[in-house]
């Protein structure tokens, strides 16, 4: 079972309810790969002496992007790579060495993961096979709840059956909180497309999950 996206009229968006659910970011992976920067040296006391860490991203900073973009970030990887939670890492790594800072580090992690991941899925030899399964059919995608709504794996195969574009858009909307105009800029498409996609995924997504519900 999920949290969030509980039975609804038909008419009722289906925004706000899968906007609800708790995306999975194991906790421990940001410990680990916080200590990993400061093993090699980024927030080291020779940067701090020689003056130039005014010119990075702070330990703390760095933090609270990944506790407030991880998981949305980790769910946007997945949709290209088999291995979304070393793809945001990297980004991660790459954003704390980038001196100065991005004037939007956000939209820089999301540029950054998104040519991170799709890397990772040429590099493996699995786009192609991802793109037909649509991602592994996982239901930690999402937190388990004990509420009676949806199963995970349900909503999980629901999102997972769009079109790649399709669900980077529901991702980038719903969880990750872009506007159209970031979303539109990061995929290299008019603002009128990109709603477009946003509104037929949508529609796609309560159809299945409608479907799904009556049989």
């Amino acid at each position: 079972r999920a949290r969030g996206l509980k039975s609804a009229p038909a008419r009722q968006s289906l925004a706000l309810p899968l906007r609800n659910w708790q995306l999975h970011w194991p906790g421990k992976l940001s410990r680990v790969f916080l200590g990993k920067l400061f093993a090699a040296g980024v927030f080291s006391m020779t940067t701090a002496l020689s003056g130039l860490r005014m010119q990075l991203i702070t330990p703390a900073e760095l933090s609270q992007l990944l506790a407030a973009h991880g998981a949305a970030l980790a769910l946007f990887a997945r949709q290209r790579c088999s291995s979304p939670e070393d793809v945001v890492q990297e980004a991660f790594v790459a954003l704390a060495r980038q001196s100065p800072p991005p004037d939007d580090p956000v939209a820089w992690l999301y540029r950054t993961v998104r040519n991170g991941a799709a890397s990772a899925a040429r590099a493996a030899g699995r786009r192609r096979r991802r793109e037909t399964e649509a991602g592994a059919l996982r239901s930690n995608w999402f937190e388990p709840a004990d509420e009676n709504v949806l199963d995970a794996q349900l909503a999980t195969a629901a999102l997972a059956a769009l079109p790649l574009e399709e669900r980077e858009t529901v991702v980038l909307r719903l969880w990750s909180g872009l506007t159209f105009a970031q979303i539109a800029e990061l995929a290299n498409s008019s603002t009128s497309t990109v709603h477009r996609r946003y509104e037929t995924a949508l529609a796609a997504l309560r159809g299945r999950l409608q479907a799904d519900k009556s049989n």
